[in-house]
């Protein structure tokens, strides 16, 4: 069978593209420490085990909406309680910003300002990361700047789930099933 080199090109980026997710789900998350805004200090996976945990993470600013579309959906989904009737998941959220590069000089004065007009509801659970970018780019996949990055870490800190960019329902509705189970 003969192909086109389009079809070749279009293959080749199909077996990446899942071969770069695959790598993931499955290992351990690598480890991160950072301040929330409530300034609680941690270390993942360390301080989430026992607990599943959703971690969405951005390293530019470019990326920041697309990471803020998922506050509102997952505080009701598993912050809030609203009625006597919603599900309660035993989960660790946690949204991490990343000040990577020069943006480092700039982390204490975003947390500031984050402190001054964020939901304090919130505060728990965005988690401040300074520091190198290259090994969570590497093992992780984090190759676009402009997407935020969202993975489910089961009771061991192990990668069970993994999206990017804008929350949908779909991705939530995927992140429900495996809690779940």
């Amino acid at each position: 069978m003969k192909i086109s080199f389009s079809q070749f090109v279009l293959i080749l980026l199909c077996i990446i593209c899942v071969n770069r997710t695959r790598a993931q789900v499955g290992d351990i998350f690598p480890a991160l420490e950072g301040e929330t805004l409530s300034e609680e200090h941690y270390s993942l996976p360390e301080d989430t085990k026992g607990k599943y945990t959703l971690l969405g993470m951005a390293y530019s600013k470019k990326a920041e909406p697309l990471l803020k579309t998922w506050f509102q959906p997952a505080y009701n989904k598993f912050i809030a309680k609203t009625g006597m009737f919603d599900q309660f998941y035993d989960v660790n959220i946690l949204f991490i910003p990343m000040f990577v590069g020069v943006n480092q000089t700039a982390h204490k004065s975003n947390m500031k300002k984050m402190r001054q007009k964020e939901n304090k509801d919130l505060f728990p659970h965005i988690l401040y990361f300074k520091g190198k970018l290259e090994p969570y780019k590497k093992s992780l996949g984090m190759d676009r700047k402009d997407l935020p990055y969202f993975y489910v870490l089961d009771k061991d800190g192990k990668i069970i789930y993994f999206t990017t960019g804008r929350f949908t329902e779909e991705k939530m509705e995927a992140i429900e099933a495996l809690l779940d189970e």
